[in-house]
């Protein structure tokens, strides 16, 4: 924030340009973003549509989740990944830089965290998806054990 407030402090008062300093802005934002994403998926902070979710029990939202991570998450990361590797490989091959004169001529890294966030985000899915099944095999366990211990008193 107090890069975007000299930004625009030089550009408007002093007449100066500074398109490095624009457009680190820029690569810090998706780079705070882009990296977030498997944190965020971790920490449940992503945006929910509750409405239907809230009023199951916690093993049919476990299965929810898990199905959900594994038809629609992990399928669409994997499309990301791999639909990027081509347009990052091209960027780095050619060591892509900025399109505006005096720009960062870092634009390759940039693009690189694309297939970063796809690979964090596949990751984090299926340590859901084991946190689930984990969680729906225990569950299961546990409310056969009472029967059972009830059978062995009789």
């Amino acid at each position: 924030m107090i890069l975007a407030v000299c930004l625009v402090v030089f550009s408007r008062l002093l007449g100066v340009e500074l398109i490095k300093l624009n457009e680190s802005i820029t690569y810090m934002h998706a780079a705070v973003f882009m990296l977030a994403i498997g944190w965020t998926l971790q920490r449940d902070g992503h945006v929910r549509v509750d409405i239907f979710y809230r009023q199951h029990s916690e093993t049919t939202r476990a299965w929810i989740d898990m199905l959900g991570t594994l038809l629609f998450t992990i399928p669409f990361m994997l499309f990301v990944g791999i639909g990027s590797w081509d347009f990052v490989s091209e960027s780095w091959r050619i060591q892509e830089g900025s399109n505006d004169t005096g720009g960062l001529e870092l634009v390759f890294l940039l693009k690189s965290l694309i297939p970063l966030m796809a690979l964090s985000v596949v990751l984090q899915s299926l340590v859901i998806v084991t946190a689930k099944l984990i969680f729906l095999m225990t569950s299961h366990s546990l409310l056969q054990k009472p029967e059972q211990e009830s059978q062995h008193v009789n």
